[in-house]
């Protein structure tokens, strides 16, 4: 039963993220993910076969700790009154998202101590969102924090940084990831 509410704290966490992305777009004027089905609550429409279930199973695996991707909301630039910025408002939504789930499970972690109740699915809560938000704000793409950080690109580059995303995401992984999760567990004590 504890492990179907972990795994009912990482769906929603991730649906949260992708859902705001396309509650902002559709307010900045693409009704893209609206018309695509994707504004829903149901798990199923946003798991990606290979990134929501394939490669967590096997990082869990190989590298101890899950990594993976959901599907994400399709979003038109070409909607938007200002493409550049706009997607960088609708990339903000998601890690902003889980940022104010992080302080919601920890303000739920804190009421419960009050009362001598220490909740490691709290807990989980608030590290999973801290990682899913800092994560998702590396400026490389296909990540949130390149459509933020990297939007004055020219095209030219930007092209080359979205051609190898993928790759430099798995390099940031195995070359820097136990340092982002040492900042990960340094940020979460601080918090707790």
């Amino acid at each position: 039963m504890e492990f179907l509410i972990y795994l009912i704290i990482l769906l929603y966490s991730i649906i949260f993220h992708e859902l705001a992305h396309g509650f902002v777009a559709e307010k900045l004027g693409d009704y893209t993910p609206r018309l695509s089905g994707r504004l829903t609550f149901n798990p199923i429409s946003h798991l990606d076969p290979i990134g929501s279930i394939i490669l967590p199973i096997f990082s869990v695996y190989f590298l101890g700790f899950g990594f993976g991707w959901a599907k994400p909301v399709p979003i038109n630039p070409l909607n938007f009154n200002d493409p550049q910025k706009d997607m960088a408002k609708v990339a903000i939504a998601g890690p902003l998202t889980n940022i104010i789930l992080v302080f919601l499970f920890l303000i739920f972690y804190k009421i419960y101590a009050l009362f001598g109740i220490y909740s490691n699915l709290l807990l989980f809560g608030i590290k999973l969102n801290l990682a899913l938000a800092l994560f998702n704000l590396i400026p490389i793409p296909p990540l949130d924090g390149s459509r933020v950080f990297l939007r004055n690109l020219d095209w030219k580059t930007m092209f080359i940084l979205e051609s190898y995303g993928f790759i430099l995401v798995f390099l940031f992984i195995y070359l820097l990831g136990p340092l982002f999760f040492k900042l990960i567990n340094f940020i979460f004590n601080l918090l707790v």
